[in-house]
């Protein structure tokens, strides 16, 4: 029996705008840390403060799209935070101080948060049943391509030209982008009778997938721990002499996630998630080790390479398993729901990391993430595993 199509043409727009948006993301993440100190002489913790701001943008707007998207429309709701990703973008032009820049980060992860709600949602209604977790791995390659693309080209713009033109950048790519959604065709919503008008009343069923929340659970604890990578992998590089490895380390792990995508995506539709998730959350705790005990070039890149394979298996299939588990009329809500823990991890992790460093070191940082990654192996089993097998049975004596 012939597999159904997953590289089509929805599938190849959606992902490609899912791309630009994260790639603003990740560039101006790196960069604006740089923007505010020398335009603004901020101190470090303002310019931390202005990066950070927009991850919370991002969290409020997760939970109020992903509840009211099926009534506004999946492609209007993308259209929405498309045109206000764009104006906010726009604005950094006229930022002419801290708060400026401070409600416009806001403002501008506000947008980017029903964006990709809305994106997220549509390619879940796109990927065919039978491919879930191969469909999911390959859009979230557009999110794992950006997180290396983004923060290297923004560096070597900040670097080689004016500031503004990493604005320019940007504003480019989502004007395209954003003329590419119009031609996607999205499937009508199936709305199940008696669950059209059970989102009027202001609780937290209408606000959440409860059936997503405990694999979002372990979602977060994992990007809390990738969040220690993505914030101080920098300075940890310049502190052990290899800055100049450093930049690399990001590239070397999308490399990675691109050549594991293909078979463990399959894997996950085959063997199920359990056969994917253990040791994807292993390769993930070994890469924390390692990183915690770099003295040289290799040991970092191996690290990286690891972390491709780890990180960038579980990010994925955590997606895919929210919307497994959840009914099909709710998988904007399951799809948001697992977005808001990781950007919660992500999120806070600097702000309670950063406390560590002083008192630990980054290679004590490391060793401690590393021994977290380990507990997520048991609290996977705890909150998730033993239901997966059940899950699956189910789902094998229905297509029988």
């Amino acid at each position: 029996m012939d597999k159904p199509k997953l590289w089509t043409k929805n599938f190849l727009i959606v992902s490609t705008a899912n791309f630009f948006l994260y790639f603003t993301f990740y560039l101006l993440m790196v960069t604006i840390t740089t923007f505010a100190t020398e335009r603004f002489h901020a101190s470090p913790s303002e310019a931390g403060l202005a990066s950070g701001i927009f991850v919370i943008g991002v969290l409020l707007s997760r939970i109020f799209s992903g509840r009211y998207i099926d009534q506004v429309g999946w492609k209007k709701m993308l259209y929405i935070g498309f045109i206000l990703f764009l104006a906010t973008t726009f604005l950094y032009f006229l930022v002419n101080s801290m708060v400026f820049l401070f409600i416009n980060r806001f403002l501008n992860g506000a947008a980017m948060g029903i964006a990709s709600t809305a994106t997220g949602t549509i390619v879940a209604k796109i990927i065919p049943n039978e491919r879930r977790g191969e469909g999911t791995g390959y859009y979230a390659l557009s999110l794992t391509i950006a997180a290396a693309i983004g923060p290297f080209l923004g560096m070597f713009i900040t670097e080689h030209s004016n500031f503004y033109m990493n604005f320019v950048v940007c504003i480019i790519f989502l004007i395209l982008s954003f003329f590419a959604v119009f031609f996607i065709k999205i499937p009508k919503l199936e709305i199940v009778k008696g669950h059209s008008n059970n989102n009027k009343d202001f609780s937290l069923h209408n606000f959440f997938e409860i059936k997503a929340i405990p694999i979002s659970i372990i979602a977060g604890v994992i990007a809390l721990g990738y969040s220690s990578i993505l914030t101080f992998i920098s300075s940890y590089s310049k502190e052990i002499n290899l800055m100049s490895v450093g930049s690399l380390f990001f590239i070397v792990y999308a490399v990675f996630v691109l050549l594991s995508r293909p078979f463990t995506g399959q894997m996950f539709d085959k063997k199920g998630e359990n056969f994917v998730m253990y040791p994807a959350i292993a390769l993930f705790a070994l890469s924390l080790f390692f990183l915690s005990q770099t003295h040289g070039s290799l040991t970092l890149l191996l690290a990286a390479a690891i972390l491709g394979l780890g990180y960038g298996t579980t990010s994925s299939s955590v997606q895919a398993i929210a919307i497994k588990v959840s009914p099909k009329h709710r998988i904007g809500l399951a799809t948001s729901t697992n977005f808001i823990f990781q950007d919660l991890g992500v999120g806070i992790g600097p702000f309670i990391l950063g406390y560590f460093v002083p008192l630990i070191g980054y290679r004590g940082l490391y060793m401690m993430m590393a021994a977290v990654a380990v507990l997520c192996i048991f609290l996977y089993y705890c909150l998730h595993s033993k239901k997966a097998t059940s899950i699956n049975d189910d789902t094998e004596s229905i297509m029988a």
